[in-house]
Parts: C-alpha cells; sequence; structure tokens
C-alpha cells in the first residue's frame, strides 16, 4: 500500500522495548519531504546517510516533539539545508524541555509524587540522558496549522491536530483514499503513553480521548503508524483503545479509596518496569489522576510535601 501511495518507510532501531521509530519519505511539491527522524545517534545516521545523498530532501515534517521522532532532525537539517514544519505546541516543547531549568522542574514534581529515596534523582537522570539525543536542535520555519494541505508522494495530506500522546501531536489524513499517517496516536499493538510531565496540558487523558473520537469520525480504512505495521479499520483499533483507558480510569479511582500517592497509585498499575518505563508509568499515573481530578471524581491534597489523591 505504500507503495502505491508513493511513500518508502524508513524504520529506525531504538534501544528500548518499543524497539524502533517508522520514518517516512516521499516527494514532496519542492523536492523530497521527511516525516520525522528517530534520535540523534549512530544508529540514525547510518540509516539516513545514503537515503539523503540520493535525495533533493527540501522539507521536513515533525509529528511531535519526542526524542525518537525530533532527535536528529537539527543534524539532519544541518546535512540537507531543509525546512522544518512542526506544529508551534511542539516545537516550543522539543526546544526547551530538555535544559536544565526545564529538568529542574520535573525533578521537584518528582520528589512531590511520593517516590522512594533517590528514585526520583534516577528518573530525572534518565530525562537528562536525552539532552545529546535531541542535539543540535532543528531551526522550525514553520508552524503547522489544522487543515493545511501538504502533498506527500502521490497524493494530498490534510493536518489534523490529535492531542494527548503529546499537547501538539498531528496526524495527516488523505480522504480520497481514507489514508492516515496515525503517528503515534493510533498505533496496532500497544496504547501511546498519554503522560502529565508537570506542564502544558493539564488533562492529556481528556484530549486523547476526545481526538480518538475526532478521528473514528473518519473512519479510516488504511492506518500507517509509527511504530508497528500498517493495519485496516482504525475504529476498531480506537474502540479498544478508549475501553483500555475506561478501564484504566476505573482502576485508578479503585486505588484511591483511601489517600494514595501518585507513586502508591503508579505501583497498583503497573509492574516490572526498568527505569525508563517507569518515567513513562509514572507520567500516565499522574495522567489519569489529573483526569479523576479535573472531572471532579477525586480531590488531592498536598501533606509534608507529597501530592495524595482521594476518591470522592
Amino acid at each position: 500500500m505504500l507503495n502505491e501511495i508513493g511513500v518508502t518507510q524508513v524504520t529506525i532501531p531504538l534501544p528500548f522495548r518499543l524497539n524502533h521509530v517508522n520514518c517516512f519519505i516521499a516527494e514532496g511539491t519542492r523536492g523530497w519531504t521527511i516525516i520525522d527522524a528517530g534520535l540523534n545517534n549512530e544508529v540514525s545516521r547510518d540509516i539516513w546517510r545514503p537515503i539523503i545523498e540520493k535525495h533533493d530532501v527540501s522539507d521536513f515534517i515533525l509529528t511531535h516533539y519526542h526524542p525518537d521522532h525530533f532527535g536528529y532532525a537539527g543534524s539532519l537539517q544541518q546535512l540537507t539545508n531543509a525546512e522544518v514544519w512542526m506544529s508551534e505546541i511542539d516545537a516550543e516543547a522539543g526546544l526547551t524541555y530538555w535544559e536544565p531549568d526545564s529538568i529542574d522542574v520535573v525533578n521537584d514534581n518528582y520528589n512531590k509524587c511520593g517516590l522512594p529515596e533517590n528514585l526520583s534523582q534516577v528518573l530525572t537522570t534518565d530525562e537528562e540522558s536525552f539532552n545529546p539525543q535531541v542535539k543540535p536542535y532543528p531551526t522550525i520555519q514553520h508552524y503547522l496549522e489544522e487543515g493545511m494541505k501538504i502533498v506527500f508522494g502521490k497524493y494530498e495530506y490534510e493536518v489534523i491536530f490529535t492531542p494527548g500522546h503529546s499537547d501538539g501531536l498531528i496526524t495527516l489524513f488523505n480522504k480520497e483514499n481514507s489514508v492516515l499517517f496515525s503517528t503515534d496516536h493510533i498505533l496496532p499493538r500497544i496504547s501511546p503513553n498519554i503522560s502529565y510531565w508537570f506542564r502544558g496540558n493539564r488533562n492529556p487523558l481528556q484530549s486523547f480521548m476526545t481526538s480518538l473520537e475526532k478521528i473514528k469520525s473518519l473512519d479510516v480504512d488504511f492506518c500507517v503508524p509509527s511504530h508497528g505495521k500498517p493495519f485496516r479499520n482504525a475504529n476498531q483499533r480506537i474502540e479498544e483503545l478508549l475501553e483500555h483507558h475506561l478501564e484504566r480510569i476505573a482502576e485508578t479511582y479503585d486505588a484511591i479509596k483511601q489517600p494514595a500517592t501518585i507513586y502508591e497509585v503508579n505501583q497498583q498499575l503497573f509492574r516490572n518496569l526498568n527505569v525508563h518505563e517507569t518515567r513513562f508509568a509514572v507520567g500516565e499515573t499522574l495522567a489519569h489522576l489529573e483526569y479523576l481530578y479535573l472531572n471532579n471524581q477525586c480531590e488531592k491534597f498536598l501533606q509534608d510535601g507529597t501530592w495524595y489523591y482521594q476518591g470522592l
């Protein structure tokens, strides 16, 4: 199907349990366009080098600011002189999140999550480890806007804002062929991580579910994700994701019948995680707790420097 629409997938290995990211290249209106870039590391460099030698790359579309999509963009831009397109929200996040002041804010908030001794510093160190994998930063010349049209391969795609996994995540939809580049919004085998990182959108889980309903209305036939293989019938997968998070919300509510810290709830929702995965688990736990709080289903209070949540 990708060949039929004039798109080539470039799969880049990642050093995590989620062990790859799908990037894409196709002809655009001014030359070749690349969607997403991988981490800034030797693996990405080796994969992209022969590709950019053979193609006159004029534009990069960055679907969101997370390191596996954003990290190598600055280096690729320097090698190709291409222009970068990104949502304004995630452009701001990508250029600031890994800076020391931002990491300090995250660390201060980890200390309020009720984490065991030293775990907040361990998680912060994991955050800091991404710094060299996202620099040099790209220069972002253009902001993607809702409804903008982009030629990618043989067809034109509409930019659709689908916040949740990140505050400024975009997807790309071609109505003619009912094709959606779902990026990290809809994945075939796993639920995208929906985390609150102590900044930006206070209720990313609500945004994610609203974005799923937004895409559901399109009744997408063919879905091209950033992790995993393309699949059909996006609405079936959307229903599965919505059901999963409704179950998670119920489990989170059950965990706060008595006052509980963010970490105590996290321990009930997740098991057997390494440090990198624990950071995402804490963020996702907090997103579910904040969903309950902002929907008036629980209260929260600060006691001895630690946040506690309790169901109403």
